[in-house]
């Protein structure tokens, strides 16, 4: 089994600023785009929050990638170009987990952080190519899946399975330390042992729980095997998500 810590939303270079936190929800907001699209902030309902987030920089009728893409306990992801590459070559499919994170802020907050947002337990992996149509759009889905709009490289793949956004701020979806930079992550003691793609690099670890993650880069793997330690973790971390906050 492997588990990709996989990034999406805003941030500094995509959209200009972190996503918000309001009333204790993680809103993450897509990146903006002029193509390949037919959803808006606002067919989203993002339309003051994402004007408030950019000061009116992106308006709701700006198009955007909604990609993860989330429904009724369903998600529809989908990669191309280099990224896809990375998860081909490490034989990414059926079974394994992706975890989305994303730059975080709270309102009136400066406490920018990366924190998890919503998974995707991987049942079908779909190749789309690079001329997609709208019958390659996943059933279960009221919106045009980006991935299945307009031309793409010709290893444009969907990745389907269960999957949910949280709408909880729980600390135990936080990978940034309090008080440090963003990109300075806790994570699980087993992280190390096992490895993770891109982070190679003696320097990027700091003892067993810190890790310094890179700046760019899309998909980061970890191949946890049979490992229970990861496992457990990985189910906690998923138990965490789907969590109401308004239980416990």
């Amino acid at each position: 089994m492997k588990i990709i810590f996989s990034r999406k939303g805003f941030d500094s270079g995509a959209g200009g600023v972190p996503s918000p936190i309001i009333a204790g929800r993680p809103i993450s907001l897509p990146i903006p785009t002029k193509h390949r699209s037919e959803t808006t902030y606002a067919d989203l309902g993002l339309s003051d929050i994402v004007e408030a987030a950019t000061n009116g920089r992106i308006t709701g009728g700006n198009l955007c990638h909604p990609d993860p893409m989330f429904q009724d306990g369903r998600c529809a992801f989908g990669q191309t170009g280099a990224a896809q590459a990375h998860l081909a070559n490490n034989a990414v499919g059926v079974g394994d987990v992706f975890l989305f994170f994303g730059l975080f802020s709270q309102q009136g907050s400066r406490d920018r952080h990366h924190r998890l947002f919503g998974y995707l337990r991987v049942d079908e992996v779909v190749v789309l190519g690079a001329n997609p149509t709208a019958a390659n759009q996943p059933p279960g889905f009221a919106r045009q899946h980006p991935h299945t709009i307009g031309d793409w490289k010709p290893n444009n793949t969907l990745y389907l399975g269960t999957g949910q956004v949280t709408d909880t701020a729980s600390e135990a979806l936080r990978l940034t330390w309090p008080g440090c930079a963003v990109s300075r992550w806790r994570v699980p003691e087993w992280l190390r042992e096992v490895g993770l793609t891109y982070h190679g690099r003696t320097e990027r670890w700091d003892g067993t729980d810190t890790l310094n993650v890179a700046a760019r880069g899309q998909e980061f793997i970890a191949d946890i095997g049979e490992r229970t330690d990861a496992r457990q973790w990985c189910d906690g971390i998923l138990s965490t998500l789907g969590r109401s906050s308004g239980e416990g």
